[in-house]
């Protein structure tokens, strides 16, 4: 059974049709004008419309449409019901979007079986609809699902690598503060730069892994107070190479980025770097970001070969001098114009003993 509006502006015909519809279960609802028949169509969603063509406001070519037109409206099949029976009025009745068409004086038996297979159409087009709502739903609801499940896992891989960074340079000073820091300069300058978000997302996760290599460095040379020989330099660079190798083959995108900043952040613009000297964009463009970052930090902190930091002035004023050949002059620019915000970052990134994947990523402290 089914709720059907009667669109009809002369009374007989309406009660002609509740005379011969309802005693075979159905729900009528009546309408008079096309602009009417729009009204209830949107108020009360019968299932099916029969429709006259002849009507004052809108006649049935104009309702029928609006009715086709309308969001809410669209799928509830539409029957012209009309004295006219010429082939253009058909064929005029089918271009505005009517599903049949009966002609007056109206047969009982042909006006019930297509009332009959006109709801069974709108009845299945409704379960199909329905079908696809619950199916989209699931479909959502699977989705966030994996999406929790994947952050997750990434976040716990995140927080291993973090930490093991951390690890490899626990025995610095400030270690911990220092990794946070050049990471979020890093990401500062990639923005300014105009890298895109998953890029600049990579480059935050990769940053900190930029000295992992040290772990293969004896402590007699990592933490010696004053300059190291040329014996000890040699095998100090060889900490990029060390990196690359505990790096090397993973298939997640921010390890490969690691990687090449762990071999490449102690590359020079004009070649004079190591361990390949790499020149000019040779060098990737993570790495060269990563570069300028560690060497700031590195000036404005704590380090076991000097007594005590260079001034936030006498920072910027080493990294100008190196402007062409040790750091790429289009990466140094966009240092520079940022310094409000790295001076910003420096202040608020001052707990050595904080967690670093907390603080970089932004998740509470879970110990």
């Amino acid at each position: 059974m089914g709720k059907i509006l009667v669109v009809d502006d002369e009374p007989k015909n309406l009660k002609l049709m509740e005379a011969l519809l309802t005693p075979l279960g159905h729900q009528l609802l009546f309408a008079q004008d096309g602009q009417e028949a729009l009204d209830k169509a949107k108020s009360d969603h019968p299932d099916l419309i029969l429709l006259d063509i002849q009507m004052p406001i809108l006649n049935g070519f104009e309702a029928a449409k609006l009715l086709k037109d309308g969001k809410e409206t669209s799928n509830i099949p539409i029957v012209m019901v009309t004295a006219f029976n010429a082939a253009e009025d058909r064929v005029k009745a089918l271009q505005v979007g009517a599903d049949d068409f009966l002609a007056k004086p109206v047969d009982k038996t042909e006006l019930r079986a297509r009332v009959t297979t006109l709801l069974k159409v709108k009845a299945f087009n409704d379960y199909m609809l329905n079908y696809q709502k619950t199916l989209e739903s699931e479909v959502a609801e699977k989705t966030a699902d994996l999406r929790k499940a994947f952050d997750q896992i990434k976040s716990a891989s995140l927080e291993t690598i973090f930490r093991l960074s951390r690890a490899a340079e626990y025995k610095d000073e400030d270690t911990g503060a220092h990794i946070q820091r050049m990471s979020k300069y890093s990401e500062a300058v990639a923005k300014k730069m105009g890298l895109s978000d998953i890029e600049m997302e990579y480059l935050l996760y990769a940053a900190p892994m930029h000295d992992i290599g040290k772990i293969g460095i004896p402590d007699r040379i990592l933490l010696k107070p004053g300059k190291l020989d040329d014996e000890e330099w040699v095998i100090m660079r060889q900490h990029p190479v060390f990196g690359a190798n505990i790096l090397e083959g993973s298939d997640a995108e921010f390890v490969k980025q690691g990687a090449l900043i762990a071999l490449s952040h102690h590359e020079r613009w004009d070649g004079s770097g190591y361990p390949n000297n790499l020149k000019g964009e040779e060098i990737p463009l993570s790495a060269r970001i990563a570069a300028i970052a560690d060497v700031f930090d590195a000036l404005t902190s704590n380090r076991p070969y000097r007594k005590e930091p260079f001034t936030i002035e006498k920072s910027f004023s080493i990294i100008e001098e190196g402007i062409g050949s040790h750091f790429d002059p289009a990466v140094a620019q966009a240092f520079f114009s940022i310094k409000d915000e790295i001076l910003n970052i420096k202040k608020n990134y001052k707990d050595e003993h904080a967690s670093l994947f907390l603080q970089v990523v932004g998740f509470e402290k879970s110990d």
